[in-house]
């Protein structure tokens, strides 16, 4: 088999479910229309994104996130998909669609009724309407339950009063704010007959048809950002800006004439994450996101390491700087981690569209998929982060020139690690199973529900499986008991010191949580808040296992035996990579013997240099076309 059908193998693998999306969306973004500038300033960056969201809204994918019945497609995998694909170019256009679409779009979408579905989305679609997703306010980001913008009801005039009480409560970072969002979806604290309801979202007119602000808003710039200059971020207060009843988005809450307060969900936390987990998607679609930026980063940076050279060789030839095992240790095992959450992505979209798509989605797949999406998102993001530096250095000087797009990569994707989400609560959330839309059974999201939640849970840990669940069942099984010294390669060997790992640290940071039980809140907070690093190490080893997991069930579906082949040895060095990255912990809970541990080094050597002849072919089966790479390093 040719290295460029092997490549195409691989390719067809990576590109999952929706492939004819990507497929037609690497021929529509190779249009010179659509390709990154980092040489624009920002009010002719701005500009250029707008008219970039045109051409992308003719495609008819922005369509496809929402309902038939909405005049959507009806096809959440392939939207979630073509946003993903955005990020191989400006990621900018890909943010900036993002808001329109994902966020303010799905906010009516999914917290909205009929009047909003009929009067809104078929010309937010278009882009007849342009919106902005206001949650985030100066002094509130995470803590969403405890925004300071308020929506008051007025019985007289059967309207609702926003009002922002403070700088604090002021919007902030708002994408689209700054200039060409007509409208915002305000997250506001819902007011009646002076009693408050929580959280809810309206939608508050906030600039004419001439861009002028609406009487009572007062929008400002964010300015010069350290990346993602395409997208006008800015500021929102409003002073007791006036919008009618019929403005609340009202499919988990609604106010009659007369200020009556109803909902189907009766306990305030649950409606509360019931209505924060449907705007899973944004979340979903940043973990994509970054997992093409890394990807674009690794195909430039082993191009160029491909044909760099540095130093000779004793027969005075020079050597090219991938030929070194250092090079070789800087780039391949990040490749391996991107094969390995791009498997988990794709599996984690495919979960999201079918449960989604269910006429009674499953409430327990539902929480499961929202801590699902918080993991791969954080570890996705940091994965990018980590990565596109590792690039930029592998590539010398020349990963410093806008020109290579390293840099420009570097700038964009650094907010990844704290916008839809910041990535160290989000790790919290996941170890804790606190992301879930149910307060009842977590008891809001306060200490002593966090202990509560740990100390009835934990103990019936047991470890769901996920994906080629036979299969995986099948490995860890042949494993034997009677050795210690299994071999490293060996996946059932892998597997279960994966889960044995994440076993361990659940077990013992419940353990160190059950003595907050019986005590005072003020207690009980300071032994959670002693246990911290314990319960974020609790939520890595998780999501490394259900990536492994992914990685795995992907090997399986493999049915050509020379690429299965190679790819069985990337995921070896994906597994082993995450093993030596956390060997301290193996060796000091004695998983590890300090021969194995030697032994761990060892192979992941001879994984990268076996791989290295393969290298380009494991890249290219990115699939990311040359006018979408824009590196003048790799076109030489």
């Amino acid at each position: 088999m040719s290295a460029s059908e092997t490549s195409t193998a691989l390719r067809n693998l990576l590109d999952g479910r929706w492939a004819h999306v990507r497929e037609r969306a690497r021929s529509q973004l190779a249009d010179p229309a659509l390709l990154p500038d980092p040489t624009l300033d920002t009010r002719a960056a701005r500009a250029r994104v707008l008219d970039q969201l045109h051409v992308i809204a003719k495609t008819g994918y922005p369509a496809a996130g929402f309902s038939a019945d909405h005049g959507g497609g009806g096809d959440i995998g392939a939207s979630i998909t073509s946003f993903e694909m955005l990020a191989y170019g400006d990621l900018s256009l890909m943010v900036k669609a993002g808001v329109q679409w994902g966020l303010f779009g799905g906010a009516i979408e999914n917290l909205g009724t009929e009047r909003h579905h009929d009067a809104y989305v078929g010309s937010l679609i278009d882009l007849d309407l342009l919106g902005c997703f206001a949650m985030t306010e100066t002094g509130h980001g995470s803590d969403v339950q405890n925004l300071g913008t308020t929506a008051t009801y007025d019985s007289d005039t059967d309207e609702f009063v926003i009002h922002t009480p403070d700088r604090l409560a002021r919007k902030d970072y708002i994408g689209g704010a700054a200039q060409h969002a007509t409208m915002a979806a305000v997250f506001a604290q819902l007011v009646t007959d002076g009693t408050t309801h929580g959280v809810h979202c309206l939608l508050v007119p906030i600039r004419d048809a001439e861009g002028s602000d609406l009487p009572g808003v007062t929008t400002s710039d964010c300015g010069h950002k350290g990346g993602l200059n395409g997208v006008d971020n800015g500021r929102i207060t409003f002073d007791h800006v006036r919008v009618p009843r019929a403005a609340l988005l009202n499919r988990y809450a609604d106010v009659a004439a007369d200020g009556t307060y109803s909902s189907p969900i009766e306990n305030p936390s649950r409606r509360f994450f019931t209505m924060l987990g449907t705007l899973i998607r944004g979340r979903v679609s940043v973990a994509g996101a970054a997992g093409a930026g890394a990807r674009v980063a690794l195909t430039i940076a082993t191009g160029y390491a491909n044909e760099r050279r540095q130093f000779r060789r004793p027969d005075d030839s020079e050597v090219v700087i991938l030929d070194y095992l250092a090079h070789q240790r800087r780039l391949l095992p990040l490749i391996a981690r991107s094969y390995a959450l791009q498997f988990a992505q794709n599996e984690l979209v495919s979960r999201l569209h079918d449960i989604e798509s269910a006429d009674h989605p499953d409430p327990h797949a539902q929480r499961e998929l929202e801590g699902r999406a918080a993991g791969i998102k954080a570890v996705a993001t940091w994965h990018a982060t980590r990565t596109i530096q590792e690039c930029r250095e592998a590539c010398g000087g020349a990963g410093y020139l806008s020109e290579n797009r390293l840099t420009t990569l570097k700038a964009d994707t650094d907010v990844f690690t704290t916008f839809e989400g910041d990535n160290t609560v989000l790790m919290q959330l996941v170890a804790k199973e606190l992301l879930t839309a149910y307060a009842a059974d977590v008891g809001g999201l306060d200490v002593l529900g966090m202990v509560r939640f740990a100390t009835r849970t934990v103990a019936d840990v047991v470890v769901e499986r996920t994906a080629a669940q036979q299969v995986i069942q099948r490995l860890v099984d042949a494993v034997s008991s009677d050795d210690e010294e299994h071999d490293l390669l060996e996946r059932g060997t892998q597997l279960e010191m994966f889960e044995d790992r994440e076993r361990h640290v659940l077990e013992t940071v419940a353990r160190r949580l059950r003595r907050a039980k019986d005590r005072d809140p003020d207690e009980a907070f300071a032994i959670f808040n002693s246990a911290q690093d314990h319960v974020i190490r609790a939520a890595r080893a998780h999501v490394d296992r259900i990536v492994l997991e992914a990685f795995v069930a992907a090997v399986d579906r493999c049915t050509d035996d020379e690429t299965r082949t190679l790819l069985d040895s990337v995921c070896d060095l994906y597994a082993l990579s995450v093993i030596e990255d956390d060997k301290a912990w193996f060796m000091e809970h004695k998983r590890l013997s300090a021969g194995r541990a030697k032994t761990l080094t060892a192979s992941v050597n001879q994984l990268c240099e076996q791989l290295r002849p393969h290298a380009l072919t494991l890249v290219e089966a990115f699939g990311i076309p040359d006018e979408l790479l824009g590196a003048e390093i790799v076109r030489a």
